[in-house]
């Protein structure tokens, strides 16, 4: 048995993973996110803010010691699209490199999308719920991931649209207004021409969604009282409710998102955008139903360790 740490530092949060690996299983230690925002204003200026920088550093810190304390070795950390687009992400790494003792590594768009496809599809071959070809969705705070494949990869790419670029850059109202709404909208359409480019999205049987904003969306349609990842995990939420959530999301105010039982407190400013990216592609796509992953890019940095 080995004992791996993961950490995928994305645009809006930050999550680790400790976990033991034996008999070609994952069993989870400790699973934690924090949300740093530390793509903050990267669309806009190019740059991460020194202030989103410290917030990462931060929380990278209390990490650091649970990893000591769990004595998880290796450890692998990787960076993605706020990481990707910033001028000054040297600084970043340096950062990294003194509070966590290793290397972050700064990952491409199609790395992500092969991580994420790895940590999605575990679990899923003979599943009642899904069947292969599988297009996985992860829809992060920069980018979105569009991956195709059965037991492998077979094409993968990934576009710039993410809820926390799309907030910034369109959703600016409180609830936000028609032409802000459409101009996302239009900004995700053109993201998918982008993607049919490079990938058949046409092939999939299987449309599955991860990360937190869809597992938000899925917690609403379920109804539950609380964020629950079990009742979550490999959940069919049908298209007509992903539109409904994603349409009251939409018309919500910010007090309206941060009362629901569900609704982390960091994704009540972005999951408007995320919810809206996931019903563009569901329409686009007419895809009847999404599966719902809790397993995803973090579940995939640790397998590669193994």
């Amino acid at each position: 048995m080995s004992r791996v740490a993961a950490i995928d530092c994305g645009t809006n949060s930050i999550r680790l993973l400790v976990a033991d690996i034996a008999g070609g299983q994952l069993v989870d230690v400790v699973r934690r996110l924090e949300i740093v925002r530390l793509g903050q204003g990267v669309d806009r200026t190019g740059r991460l803010a020194p202030e989103a920088i410290m917030r990462t550093r931060r929380a990278l810190a209390v990490y650091a010691e649970q990893i000591r304390e769990l004595g998880a070795e290796p450890v692998r950390m990787v960076a993605t699209s706020a990481t990707r687009d910033a001028a000054n992400r040297d600084d970043f790494r340096s950062m990294v490199l003194d509070t966590l003792g290793a290397e972050p590594e700064v990952i491409t768009g199609q790395q992500e999308a092969a991580l994420s496809f790895a940590g999605a599809v575990r679990g899923l071959g003979g599943s009642a719920v899904a069947r292969p070809p599988y297009l996985v969705v992860d829809i992060g705070g920069g980018s979105t991931e569009l991956v195709l494949g059965s037991a492998e990869v077979e094409a993968a790419t990934s576009v710039d649209v993410g809820c926390v670029r799309l907030t910034e850059r369109h959703l600016t109202g409180d609830p936000p207004a028609a032409e802000q709404i459409k101009a996302a909208e239009a900004d995700v359409l053109a993201a998918i021409e982008l993607a049919r480019a490079a990938v058949p999205l046409d092939r999939a049987r299987t449309f599955v969604g991860l990360a937190g904003s869809v597992t938000t969306v899925a917690a609403i349609a379920l109804g539950l009282p609380e964020y629950d990842s079990a009742r979550i995990h490999h959940s069919r939420i049908p298209a007509a409710q992903v539109r409904s959530v994603a349409d009251r999301l939409l018309a919500m105010t910010r007090s309206e998102r941060a009362a629901l039982p569900v609704m982390h407190p960091g994704r009540v400013d972005v999951i408007g955008a995320g919810a809206l990216v996931l019903r563009v592609l569901v329409d686009e796509l007419d895809v009847a139903e999404v599966v719902v992953s809790e397993h995803d890019i973090l579940d995939g940095i640790a397998w590669s360790i193994a």
